[in-house]
C-alpha cells in the first residue's frame, strides 16, 4: 500500500492551505518577513511536492520590516472559482488583509486588493454552491476571540454585507480561535478553527449550521485534532491551523502545522506542513481514523505517483532561497549571479544589539542576508566566503532563529589581517510581547566562542547533529556549540531557523559567496 512521509513540506512552513482543481493540489503558506512571500506548491498525489512559484514576488505586493522577522505575512488562504485562484491573508505590518488572484498559481499574480473594515487575521474564502462569496476572520475587539463571516465582493474586493458572529470555538473562553475555514457538506456549513494557541496546547476543532451565518453547533468530539495530550515527549507536538480537501473519489485529506521537537522541546525547525487522512462519521470528520493522532506515514490516496524531477536547493536561483524584507528597487543587496556564485553588498548590519536605533526607512529595506530554511534535524551547510579589502566588512555562514538568536561563522579584518570567529548572539525573550523576561539575561548579548587568523578567501562550514554544532574553517574544526536557544519556545516568535549568507559591515563593498552545499540526512 502506498503511504505519504510526513512532513510533506519539511522546515519553516506553516500555515498551509490547500486547493484541488481537477487533478492537481496547489498549497500556500504562512512566509512572514521573507521575499518573495507566500511561497505556492503543487502535487498530482500529494505525496511529491513541487515549488512552482510565490504569490507575492514584487516589492509593492510586499512591504516588509525585515526587522520585524515574526511579522509580515500571516496565514494565507488559497481558493479556486470559476477559473481564477484567490489567496487572502494578512501583512500584520500595517497593511492588514489583502486579496491576490492569478489565472495560474504560478504567477503571475495580481497587485494587492486591501480589504478594509476586516478585524482580526488568518481571513479566508468560501465560495458557496450558488456563486456567492464569503470572508471569514477572527475579531478580538471585543474583548474575546471570536469568528465572523460576512459576504465578500470578488469585484470590488470588499465586504458587501453585515459581519456576523459565528464561533467562539469549543472551550469556554477558548484561547486564540483562528484560522477559520468554512466547507459544505450534504447541506450542512462546517466553520473548521483552530484554538488553544499555535505552540503546545494548539487543537483544531469544529461547529456546523444549517445556514452559513448560523447559528453553529460544535461536535460533541471536538477538539478532531490534539497532540496536547501527548506531553512535551511527543515526536510531533503543536498540531492545529488546518485545511481541508476532498479529492475527486469523494476521499478528504487535512494539511496542518505541526512541530518535529528536537532533543527535548526545542522546536528549531519551526512549524512545518503535515498532511493525514480524514474520514466522515456521523457527519462529522475523523482524523486519521483508528490513530486520532498525525503519524510520520500515513496512508496515500488511491491515485497514480507522480514524481517530479528532483531541484537543486543548492542552486542559488532555486525557488527556496529568500531574502530577509522586501527589496528596495534599485538597491537589492543580493545578486545572484548565476546558480552556484552570489554576491551580497556589505551595508547594514544585518544582526543587531535590541535596542540599536534604527530609523524607519532602514527597518523596511532588505538586509544583505540570502538564505533558505533548516530543513532537517542533522545537516551540513558549507560554503566559500571572499572578503572583500574594504576594513568595516564582515561576511558569514549563519544558523538564523531571529534578530536575536542565532550561531555565527564570520569573516573580518583588524588592522589589515583577516581572521574567522563562532559567534554565538542569544537573548531569553518572551514568546508573545517579545521583551525580555524579568530577571532573564540581557536583551541580548554576543559571546565570541573561538576566533584565530583565516584566509580571506575561506572556505565555511556549520556541521549540525541535533542540538551540537561544530564550525569550521578551511576543513579545520574551530568551535563547538548547543544550538537548543535556537527554538521558537525559547527565542521567541513564529518562524523555524535559516541557514544563511550575510555581509555586513556599513560600507559598499561586494562580498562572493561560491559553491553553497546544504546536505540532511534526519
Amino acid at each position: 500500500m502506498k503511504s505519504i512521509e510526513n512532513p510533506i513540506l519539511p522546515g519553516f512552513y506553516p500555515d498551509p492551505s490547500i486547493c484541488r482543481v481537477g487533478e492537481d493540489f496547489y498549497l500556500v503558506t504562512s512566509s512572514f518577513a521573507f521575499f518573495p512571500g507566500v511561497p505556492v506548491f503543487h502535487s498530482r498525489d500529494l505525496i511529491h511536492w513541487e515549488q512552482i512559484g510565490h504569490v507575492l514576488t514584487r516589492p509593492e505586493q510586499l512591504p516588509l520590516n525585515c526587522r520585524h522577522i515574526s511579522g509580515g505575512i500571516y496565514a494565507p488562504t488559497l481558493r479556486y472559482f470559476d477559473g481564477t485562484f484567490y489567496m487572502i491573508t494578512t501583512n500584520v505590518d500595517g497593511i492588514g488583509d489583502f486579496v491576490c488572484t492569478a489565472q495560474d498559481p504560478a504567477g503571475p499574480w495580481s497587485d494587492m486588493h486591501i480589504v478594509h473594515g476586516a478585524p482580526g487575521i488568518d481571513p479566508s474564502l468560501f465560495f458557496d454552491e450558488d456563486g456567492s462569496c464569503w470572508m471569514c476572520g477572527n475579531d478580538w475587539s471585543k474583548g474575546y476571540g471570536v469568528i465572523w463571516v460576512a459576504p465578500f465582493d470578488t469585484k470590488t474586493f470588499s465586504l458587501c454585507g453585515e459581519r456576523v458572529d459565528l464561533w467562539r470555538g469549543a472551550m469556554h473562553d477558548a484561547w486564540a480561535p483562528e484560522a477559520p475555514h468554512i466547507y459544505k457538506k450534504d447541506g450542512w456549513y462546517y466553520l473548521m478553527i483552530a484554538e488553544g494557541g499555535t505552540e503546545f496546547f494548539h487543537s483544531e476543532t469544529i461547529a456546523r449550521a444549517e445556514s452559513i451565518t448560523g447559528k453553529y453547533k460544535g461536535y460533541p468530539g471536538n477538539p478532531i485534532l490534539t497532540h496536547r495530550h501527548l506531553g512535551y515527549g511527543a515526536p510531533i507536538t503543536n498540531t492545529g491551523h488546518a485545511d481541508l480537501v476532498e479529492l475527486a473519489d469523494g476521499s478528504w485529506y487535512m494539511v496542518l502545522l505541526a512541530c518535529r521537537p528536537i532533543e527535548g522541546y526545542h522546536l528549531n525547525m519551526g512549524r512545518e506542513t503535515f498532511i493525514t487522512p480524514v474520514t466522515w462519521q456521523n457527519g462529522w470528520p475523523v482524523v486519521n481514523e483508528r490513530m486520532g493522532q498525525v503519524t510520520f506515514t500515513v496512508p496515500a490516496p488511491n491515485l497514480p505517483e507522480c514524481p517530479f524531477p528532483e531541484t537543486d536547493s543548492n542552486d542559488f536561483r532555486s525557488l527556496c532561497w529568500n531574502h530577509l524584507g522586501t527589496p528596495a528597487s534599485g538597491m537589492d543587496p543580493v545578486e545572484v549571479v548565476s546558480g552556484s556564485h552570489v554576491r551580497i553588498r556589505a551595508t547594514r548590519r544585518p544582526f543587531i544589539p535590541h535596542g540599536e536605533a534604527e530609523t524607519p526607512e532602514e527597518q523596511k529595506k532588505a538586509l544583505g542576508f540570502y538564505g533558505r530554511r533548516q530543513q532537517h534535524r542533522d545537516f551540513t551547510a558549507a560554503v566559500t566566503a571572499s572578503l572583500p579589502e574594504d576594513e568595516r566588512a564582515r561576511c558569514g555562514l549563519v544558523l538564523l532563529q531571529n534578530d536575536f538568536a542565532s550561531l555565527r561563522l564570520e569573516l573580518y579584518r583588524v588592522s589589515g589581517a583577516v581572521k574567522v570567529r563562532a559567534v554565538k548572539a542569544c537573548c531569553e525573550r518572551n514568546r508573545f510581547t517579545q521583551e525580555a523576561k524579568p530577571g532573564g539575561t540581557p536583551p541580548c548579548r554576543e559571546e565570541t566562542l573561538f576566533e584565530c587568523p583565516a584566509a580571506p578567501r575561506s572556505a565555511l562550514k556549520l556541521a549540525v547533529s541535533g542540538q551540537h554544532v561544530r564550525f569550521l574553517c578551511g576543513g579545520e574544526e574551530l568551535a563547538q556549540a548547543d544550538a537548543s536557544f535556537l527554538g521558537s519556545e525559547t527565542s521567541g516568535g513564529f518562524i523555524g531557523a535559516y541557514i544563511g549568507l550575510y555581509a555586513c559591515g556599513g560600507g559598499e563593498a561586494w562580498v562572493d559567496f561560491e559553491d553553497f552545499q546544504y546536505c540532511g540526512t534526519v
